[in-house]
This record gives structure tokens, C-alpha cells and sequence, in this order.
């Protein structure tokens, strides 16, 4: 079936065919997507109850693993806690060979269907490992009952089933934000506003699904129920987000894979270097090459328009008589001559990264919500009459803030800025959010700190001598998750956006994966940043910033090092998002997406 390519506002024809969407999506079959047929909330709901389902799955299994590990497999703290970090380390790994294959050759659809089939599998095998052979005696792996000592082929069996968990939602992940974003076309007004309302409602369904999985969930598990109302419950979930999933399967919208980027990047650093000493004129466009529709290496997706900047990869494309004898030869060597889109999509990848690089200081604010965080709260008054509240449940008032914010964001801010604005036509970029999520994230280390001198001052005056906890409760701590969920709304909501805007078409997926990769490397530079610390500060029999006891110790002094750190890195950011230039899309009707304002901050 073909369709009417005419402007968003001058409607329907009648008689004619029936109008198509302008951004280059297809149907199922690969034909070009009806717009009144196809995508839009109908499929984007779909995938946000499949997005909330798949979460509480996952984070069924993580939130608790730790523990599993100590009371069921009895490995020490030191050894479980290595192993959930290198399994949340394959996670975000996986994300990045999901996103490959995603943007290569599988496309978005496919690849969440696979993926999540593995995710699926691996739940259920880890369900009936345990019920049949890890939860032995009956009963065991709660907090008095030890359970017995297991088989080498058991202990990998268990292992295999969680690192299918780590391979199927890390490999899903960062392909369905942007399948969902695909589901809008943002060369239509009404769809392009449908678009990036509809990440901030996916970081709000991610969220949900884990605040359950937080609570309910993990309240079983901590009671010992692991393999029925624990690890089962999880798998239901996954395989309701997947039947869910499949369901929606001839109402999508697709982008066609578009290649290996690997070669296409290489092609454009090789071609460029052949030439490097070819002088392109400024300003010459005309000497440039393009292929066309036919010839193009990204699929037909939408080309790329030329800018400024990076002059030097530009001789990639730029044609010399060389190139010139080729072709009247019929040979083309994609070595030595390559389109503009394929060049302007290098230029693409390497302004991003400086933005990139800045998010990795805010992830290290962001993971001490589930480390120091917790430990703080430890050693402070847990109770309210009889009722101990755990710890590591103070990040409910985070995904309840997250909550918050998202409606604040999207029904009273965006639309005050909106009309503030002269042109009216959007309210805060995605950049100028990100810088507000980052301002948000130094308040939240300086509330952290200042609860923590509080209890500090507390704990020396209850009991001087003494490990004990503080007399402190462990509510003044609300204040700074409440700023962590407020900075996630902008930082992470806008990071997904942008890289999903920003990235060309050939390399959505891989955008996403970016957001996943800046959360590991968080991890990683704040477990060196407290190494460090603690290396320093531990001088002179002095027990360091972050002993054991932390009633000996200074953590107050690390939450104010990170929120100078994440102030040095805002300047850093402010630089950076000046200096940035918006990607420029031609549309299949010939019109120009991209703004010129988005690097204002």
C-alpha cells in the first residue's frame, strides 16, 4: 500500500492514498508506515507497560542477589559483593552489543523480541534451580535458617541462569526507549511533542516496576521466600511484558538496520587520512559527495546535512580528480570517498562524546543512593515504635520524588517556560535540563552532608565511646533522595532524549546505550574515587573518611568532595553545551529537522 507524502497541516485528500509518516518508518513487511494505522500512544502504551513489567522483573532478581549469595550459596559479603557488581557490570556490557546489533542488522523489534525470550528463559531456569536444588532444606535462606552446601553443577546452573538475566535485559534495554520513541513521528508537530513526553513517561513506568520490586518483592526474599514469591513472581512478570510485547507486534513503526558503524566510521577516518593533504575550500559545498537514495550505505534513512567543524574529516567527502577517473570508470571505493551523511554521522558521534563524558560525575552521585547512602542510614535511628524500617527502602521516597517531578515537569514548568519563551515553541532543551539535573545533584551532596554532620554531632553526644547508632532518624535522610529523584528527572529523562535526538537515525540504539554505559562507569569511578579517598585520609592510625564504623570517620567530608567535584563538572558541562552543534536532518519531504538553539544554556 503506498501513501500521500503532503505537510502535517494540510490533511487528508479525499480519494487519495492514505497519508504516510515523514520521519522514513515502515511497517512489519518494510512498507512505508500509515501514520492514522501505525505507532503513536496505541503501540507507545504497549511498550510502557511492557518497559514497567520487564523491570520489576530484573530488579526482582538484583535488588536481593546480594544476599541470595550470602545466605543461600554462603559466600562471604566480600565475594557476593564482587559478584553483583560484576553481573551488574555485564549488564551495561550487554547493553552495548544490544544497541550493535540493533542499529546493524536486527533492527529494534527484533532484537527486544530475542532479548527478551533470554531474559525470559533465564528467569525461569533460575526459579526451578532454585525450588529443585539451591533452597535445600526447604525452608532455608532466610535470616536464621542456613541452607546446605551445593554441587559444582548446581552452582553453575544458578550462574548460568543470572548471567542469561544480564544478557537479556542488558541486550533489551537500551533498544526499547528508543522502539518506543520510534513509535512518534518528531517531523509532525502533535507526534514530535507525543515524543519526548513519552520518555519522561517511560523513566516514570522503569521506576514504578522497580519501587515494587523494592518493596513487595523484595520483602519476601528478605523473608526467605526466593524461588515462588521472589525469583517466579519475577518471571511471571517478564513473560506478561513479553506475551505484551508481542501483541503490539503489527501496529510498530520500524527503522530499517542500517549497517555495520564500525566500517562506516573507519571508511570516513581512512578516506579522510588518504587526503590529508587535499585543501577543501571553506564554505564549498559543491565538491562534496552525496549518495543517493540507491547507493547510500545507511538504508535509505534520513541524510544528514553538512556542518562545520571537524574540517579535517570533511576531505573524506570532498572529490578529487582521482575520485572524479573512478567514477567515470564505475569503480567507487568507499576507502577513499565517502557520502556526507556517512561523514556528518562521525562529527555526530564525536560532539557527543564530551557531553557523554560529562554525565559519568553525575553517575557517581547517583549510585551512593544504593552504597553510602544505605550505610548512613544504617547508623541512624531505624525505627518508629516497634517497626524497623530497612535502610535501603529510603529509596522509595526517590522513585516517589521521581514521580513528583515528572508531573511537575511536564504540566506546570514546561508550559511556564513555554510561554516565556518568545518563539513559544518549546520550553527547556534538553541540554538546559541536564544542567538543572546537575545543580539538583550538587544540593543533594550538600543535604547528605549536612544530615551527616547532624548525626555525627548526635552520635558523639548519645554515646562518645560507643558504636552504636545515632539518635538521629533515618527521615532527615528523605531530603536528599528527594533531591537525587528530582536531578534524575532532568538529567537522565533529558539524557535519554538527547541522545535519541541526537544521534543519527543509523545509531539510535547505540544513543541509549550511552545512558546504561555512563551508569557503569559511575560505578566504577566512584568505587576508585572512595579507594583513593580512603587511601588518603587513612594517615597517621587515623580510621579514614569511611570506616567501618562510621561514628569514627568523616562521610560528610566525601558527600562535600562529590559536590565540588559535580560543580567543577557543571562549569566543564556549561563549556561543552555551548560549544555543541545540533545534529540536521533532511526529512523525506525535503524539510530540515533541528535546532539551533539547543546548545543555550
Amino acid at each position: 500500500m503506498g501513501c500521500l507524502e503532503i505537510l502535517p497541516k494540510e490533511g487528508k485528500f479525499k480519494g487519495e492514498k492514505e497519508e504516510c509518516t515523514f520521519d522514513g518508518t515502515v511497517d512489519l513487511h518494510g512498507r512505508p508506515a500509515i501514520r492514522e494505522r501505525s505507532g503513536r500512544w496505541v503501540a507507545g502504551i504497549i511498550i510502557l507497560l511492557n518497559q514497567g513489567l520487564a523491570t520489576l522483573a530484573f530488579f526482582g532478581v538484583g535488588v536481593n542477589l546480594v544476599l541470595f549469595l550470602t545466605r543461600v550459596l554462603q559466600q562471604d559479603n566480600a565475594d557476593a559483593a564482587n559478584n553483583v557488581s560484576k553481573w551488574t557490570g555485564t549488564v551495561y556490557i550487554c547493553s552495548l552489543f544490544g544497541a550493535f546489533l540493533s542499529d546493524s542488522y536486527w533492527g529494534r523489534y527484533k532484537t527486544c523480541a530475542i532479548f527478551q525470550v533470554i531474559f525470559v528463559i533465564g528467569l525461569i531456569l533460575l526459579s526451578l534451580a532454585s525450588h529443585f536444588f539451591l533452597l535445600n532444606p526447604r525452608g532455608c535462606g532466610d535470616k536464621t535458617t542456613p541452607c546446605g552446601s551445593h554441587s559444582s553443577w548446581q552452582i553453575g546452573l544458578f550462574y548460568l541462569s543470572i548471567y542469561m538475566i544480564a544478557l537479556g535485559y542488558g541486550g533489551y534495554q537500551p533498544n526499547i526507549a528508543t522502539f518506543g520513541a520510534d513509535q512518534f513521528d518528531e517531523e509532525d508537530p502533535k507526534e514530535g511533542l507525543s515524543k519526548v513526553a513519552f520518555f519522561s513517561y517511560f523513566y516514570l513506568a522503569m521506576n514504578l516496576g522497580q519501587l515494587f520490586s523494592n518493596t513487595i518483592l523484595g520483602y519476601f526474599e528478605d523473608k526467605g521466600m526466593w524461588a515462588a514469591l521472589g525469583f517466579g513472581a519475577s518471571a511471571g512478570s517478564a513473560f506478561a511484558g513479553l506475551v505484551l510485547f508481542l501483541g503490539g507486534t503489527l501496529m510498530y513503526r520500524h527503522f530499517k538496520p542500517s549497517g555495520n558503524p564500525l566500517s562506516r566510521f573507519c571508511q570516513v577516518i581512512v578516506a579522510a587520512t588518504k587526503k590529508w593533504r587535499v585543501e577543501v575550500p571553506a564554505g564549498d559545498q559543491d565538491n562534496l559527495y552525496e549518495a543517493n537514495e540507491k547507493e547510500s550505505s545507511t538504508n535509505g534513512v534520513r541524510k544528514i546535512l553538512h556542518t562545520e567543524g571537524f574540517k579535517f574529516l570533511d576531505r573524506a567527502a570532498f572529490i578529487t580528480s582521482r575520485d572524479l577517473d573512478n567514477q567515470k570508470q564505475g569503480q567507487q571505493d568507499s576507502w577513499r570517498l565517502c557520502p556526507v551523511s556517512q561523514v556528518e554521522e562521525v562529527k555526530c558521534i564525536l560532539r557527543l562524546l564530551p557531553i557523554w563524558l560529562c554525565t559519568i560525575i553525575y553517575s557517581v552521585v547517583f549510585t551512593q543512593m544504593a552504597s553510602l547512602f544505605v550505610e548512613q542510614g544504617v547508623a541512624m535511628k531505624c525505627t518508629v515504635s516497634n517497626f524497623r524500617i530497612p535502610p535501603a527502602s529510603m529509596s522509595s521516597f526517590d522513585i516517589l520524588s521521581v514521580a513528583l517531578f515528572i508531573f511537575l515537569y511536564r504540566r506546570v514548568l514546561d508550559p511556564v517556560v513555554s510561554r516565556m519563551k518568545k518563539s513559544g515553541s518549546k520550553g527547556l532543551t534538553e541540554l538546559q535540563r541536564m544542567g538543572i539535573g546537575l545543580v539538583i545533584a550538587v544540593m543533594a551532596m550538600v543535604s547528605a552532608g549536612i544530615v551527616e554532620c547532624y548525626r555525627l554531632k548526635y552520635a558523639k553526644k548519645d554515646c562518645p565511646h560507643c558504636d552504636g547508632s545515632s539518635s538521629l532518624s533515618i527521615f532527615w535522610q528523605i531530603p536528599q533522595y528527594a533531591f537525587i529523584g528530582a536531578s534524575e528527572v532532568f538529567m537522565y529523562v533529558g539524557q535519554l532524549e538527547f541522545f535519541n535526538a541526537q544521534a543519527p537515525d543509523g545509531l539510535k540504539s547505540f544513543g541509549s546505550a550511552l545512558c546504561m554505559t555512563s551508569i557503569s562507569l559511575g560505578n566504577y569511578v566512584s568505587s576508585l574515587l572512595v579507594t583513593i579517598v580512603m587511601k588518603i585520609s587513612t594517615i597517621d592510625n587515623m580510621p579514614g573518611w569511611i570506616p567501618g564504623n562510621l561514628n569514627k570517620g568523616h562521610l560528610d567530608r566525601f558527600y562535600f568532595l562529590l559536590a565540588g567535584l559535580t560543580t567543577i563538572n557543571l562549569v566543564i558541562y556549561v563549556v561543552c553545551a555551548k560549544w555543541y552543534k545540533s545534529i540536521k536532518l533532511e526529512g523525506k519531504c525535503g524539510r530540515i529537522s533541528g535546532e539551533d538553539d539547543l546548545s543555550a544554556v
